[in-house]
């Protein structure tokens, strides 16, 4: 009956997980994998759960999109994956980031605030296909990213600018 299909629906949803999967083992605090039930959608018949699974590592991301996979089929559910963003995993010992520490400190005579995020990067991207690369992420003060309500302060766009000027001139061959 469609009273027990409800039924199957709120229990595969709810047996979803939905907030943080695994904390980074190298970075202290660090998200490494989460999912988020984001959108359900129900009506004339039918209906759409879409969820937004990620992760700094490739092969964990995968593994709990295939375990949400599995809870839905249960039910009889055809699902189907898309839109994946690579991960980037952290390295706060790398060279690049020590590189850009010091450059910081040169110029503005104190420490910069190093931290990582559980967010999707073009680090990702790049990394995918440079996986020896080391790169590091920087930049303005940004709140509301991605949002109608993005806003960037503007004194911090000058300041990573000279920031990223200084980080080229300081890059060592090889």
């Amino acid at each position: 009956t469609s009273k027990e299909f409800a039924g199957s629906i709120i229990a595969a949803i709810g047996s979803a997980i939905n907030g943080i999967y695994r904390m980074s083992p190298s970075v202290e605090g660090l998200v490494q994998s989460s999912n988020n039930v984001a959108r359900v959608e129900l009506g004339n018949g039918t209906y759409t759960i879409k969820c937004l699974t990620r992760s700094s590592v490739n092969s964990e991301r995968d593994e709990l999109a295939g375990t949400l996979k599995a809870g839905f089929e249960l039910i009889g559910a055809s699902v189907g994956t898309d839109g994946d963003y690579p991960g980037w995993e952290p390295k706060p010992d790398s060279n690049a980031v020590k590189i850009v520490k010091e450059q910081y400190e040169k110029l503005f005579n104190e420490a910069p605030h190093v931290s990582a995020v559980h967010a999707g990067l073009e680090c990702g991207i790049l990394g995918t296909n440079y996986p020896e690369m080391e790169m590091v992420s920087f930049g303005p003060n940004i709140r509301g990213a991605h949002s109608p309500d993005e806003k960037v302060q503007i004194s911090s766009v000058q300041k990573f600018w000279e920031l990223y000027l200084e980080v080229l001139k300081n890059i060592p061959e090889g």
